[in-house]
C-alpha cells in the first residue's frame, strides 16, 4: 500500500505538470495514480488534496507571495512551486500540525527538487507558520 509521503509526491507531480500548462492531465488522475499504485485511502487523500490546491490556487499563490523576501512566485522553480503550493495548502485548510506539513516538504524538497529548495522551502513555510 502507498504511504501518504507517496501520494504527496504524486500530487507534486500533477501540479507540475498543470503548471506547465497540461491542465488535461486532469481527465488522467486515476490512471496516473494506479499507475503509481496509490489505491483507496491514499488516492482519495491524493484527489482531494490535488483538487484542493486547484480550487484554491490564487489565495494560496497569494500567502506564497507574500512571503518571499525575493522576487515573484513565477519566478519560482516548478517543483519548488508545487511542493510549497501543496504544503500551504495543506497548512492553510488541512488539519495535520504544522510542523508535520513543514518536514515533509522539505524531505520532498530534497528528493525533488534543487539542492537549495529545502532551506528556501523551510523559510517560507515557517514564516506562514508563524503568521498562521
Amino acid at each position: 500500500m502507498a504511504t501518504r509521503t507517496q501520494a504527496r509526491e504524486s500530487v507534486i507531480g500533477l501540479l507540475y505538470a498543470v503548471d506547465l500548462g497540461n491542465e488535461g492531465i486532469i481527465n488522467f488522475i486515476d490512471e496516473i495514480l494506479e499507475d503509481k499504485k496509490i489505491r483507496n485511502k491514499q488516492k482519495i487523500f491524493a484527489i482531494n488534496l490535488f483538487n484542493g490546491v486547484i480550487d484554491n490556487l490564487d489565495e494560496i499563490d497569494k500567502e506564497i507571495e507574500s512571503h518571499l523576501t525575493q522576487g515573484k512566485i513565477i519566478d519560482l522553480g516548478n517543483v519548488e512551486k508545487a511542493i510549497l503550493r501543496l504544503a500551504v495548502y495543506e497548512t492553510l485548510f488541512g488539519e495535520l500540525d504544522k510542523p508535520i506539513i513543514i518536514n515533509e516538504a522539505i524531505e520532498l524538497s530534497k528528493r525533488l527538487a534543487s539542492d537549495n529548495a529545502p532551506k528556501f522551502i523551510n523559510g517560507v513555510l515557517d514564516k506562514i507558520k508563524r503568521q498562521k
